[in-house]
C-alpha cells in the first residue's frame, strides 16, 4: 500500500514539473496568454530602460548592413541600391583595392599603428588600477582616480589642438628642451613621430577611464586573503602578483578579446585631424583611406568593399582570439 502511494505522488510530481516546464517555454497559460508576454509586461518598466540602447544598435549598426551589397555593385546614387548593376567580376572593387599601389602601405599603417596602440594602452590602465588600490590614504586614492579619469572628457578636436600646441616647434616641449640647449625639434613634421605622438596622447587620455572596471574588479577581493598572505610573509609585491592579477584575470581576459577583435578600428577623427601633407606616408589608414574614397571622391562602392575588408579581419580576428583563450582558459565572450 505504501508502495503504491509513494508511485502516484512521485506522477504527480512529475506532471507537476512537466506542466511548469511546458509554461516556462511558452505554452499558453489558463488566460491564453503567453508567458513570456505576461513576464514582459510584468517588468515593461525594465525593457523601457533597454529600449534606446535596442533602437540605437539596431538603427546605427544592423540597419546599415543592407547597404553593404554596393560592395558588390557598381552603385550609382540616382539608382539606389537595387537598381545598381552588380559589379563584373563581383569582386572587382575588392581586387582593386588589392592591387592597388596604396594596398600594402595602408595595410602596414594600420596594423603597425594598431599594434603599438593596443601594446601600450592595455596594460597601463591594469598598472594603473593595481598602483590605485595599494594606496592607503582614502582621499588621495579618490584625487589620483579622478585626475586620471577627467581626460578622458577632453574632445578629440581639442586633444589633438593641446598635441599641436605642445609639440609646435615654440610650444611648451621645444621650451622645456631650450632650456638645456636643445634645439628645436619639428615633432609634428616627422614621420618617425606620428605614432608616438598618437598612441602615448591615447594612453593619456583614456588610461583612467580604462581603468574603472579593473579598481571594479579588485574591489572584490577579499581582504582575509592579503592577511592571510601578509601573516606567511608574503611581501607587496607578491600579494600583487598572486592574490590581485589572478583575481582581475578573467576581466583582462574579455577586455583583451574585445581590444583584440576591435584592432583595426583606429579613431578615424584622430589620425584624420593630425595628418598633414609631411606624415602622411605613415599616417593614411584604413578608415581614412575609406573617408577620402567615399566622401571625398565619392567612390561608393570601392569605399565600401575597404571598410568591409576591414571589418571581416576585425571579425576574424576576434572569433579567434576567444576561440585561444576558451581553449586555454575559462574565460571567453561565448
Amino acid at each position: 500500500m505504501t508502495a503504491t502511494v509513494d508511485k502516484r505522488a512521485a506522477a504527480r510530481e512529475r506532471k507537476h514539473h512537466r506542466t511548469m516546464a511546458d509554461r516556462l517555454m511558452g505554452e499558453r497559460t489558463a488566460t491564453g496568454k503567453r508567458r513570456n508576454l505576461l513576464l514582459i509586461r510584468k517588468n515593461k518598466v525594465l525593457y523601457l530602460f533597454i529600449l534606446p540602447a535596442f533602437l540605437y544598435f539596431l538603427i546605427f549598426a544592423y540597419v546599415p548592413m543592407y547597404g553593404v551589397q554596393i560592395a558588390f555593385k557598381d552603385f550609382v546614387a540616382t539608382k539606389g541600391f537595387m537598381d545598381s548593376a552588380w559589379a563584373d567580376p563581383l569582386f572587382k572593387h575588392f581586387q582593386t583595392f588589392f592591387s592597388s599601389v596604396n594596398f600594402w602601405n595602408i595595410l602596414r599603417n594600420t596594423l603597425g599603428l594598431s599594434l603599438y596602440y593596443l601594446a601600450v594602452s592595455f596594460p597601463a590602465p591594469i598598472i594603473l588600477a593595481l598602483m590605485i588600490n595599494e594606496v592607503k590614504n582614502t582621499k588621495f586614492k579618490k584625487a589620483v582616480q579622478n585626475i586620471t579619469y577627467m581626460p578622458y572628457f577632453i574632445s578629440t578636436v581639442v586633444l589633438v589642438g593641446m598635441v599641436d600646441l605642445f609639440f609646435a616647434r615654440t610650444g611648451l616641449v621645444n621650451n622645456i628642451l631650450g632650456l638645456f640647449g636643445v634645439e628645436p625639434i619639428m615633432f609634428l613634421m616627422k614621420d618617425s613621430m606620428f605614432n608616438d605622438l598618437y598612441v602615448w596622447s591615447g594612453v593619456w587620455q583614456a588610461t583612467g577611464y580604462g581603468a574603472v572596471i579593473y579598481i571594479a574588479a579588485l574591489a572584490g577581493v577579499s581582504p582575509d586573503l592579503h592577511e592571510a598572505a601578509t601573516i606567511d610573509g608574503a611581501t607587496r609585491f607578491q600579494r600583487i602578483l598572486h592574490i590581485n592579477l589572478p583575481a582581475i584575470m578573467p576581466t583582462i581576459v574579455i577586455m583583451l578579446i574585445m581590444s583584440v577583435g576591435g584592432i583595426m578600428n583606429l579613431s578615424f577623427e584622430k589620425v584624420l585631424l593630425m595628418q598633414t601633407d609631411s606624415n602622411l606616408m605613415v599616417s593614411e589608414v584604413i578608415s581614412t583611406y575609406v573617408y577620402k574614397l567615399g566622401i571625398q571622391k565619392a567612390q561608393y562602392s570601392l569605399s565600401t568593399a575597404v571598410g568591409l575588408f576591414n571589418n571581416v579581419i576585425n571579425l576574424i580576428l576576434l572569433v579567434t582570439v576567444n576561440k585561444i583563450s576558451r581553449r586555454i582558459s575559462e574565460n571567453s565572450l561565448w
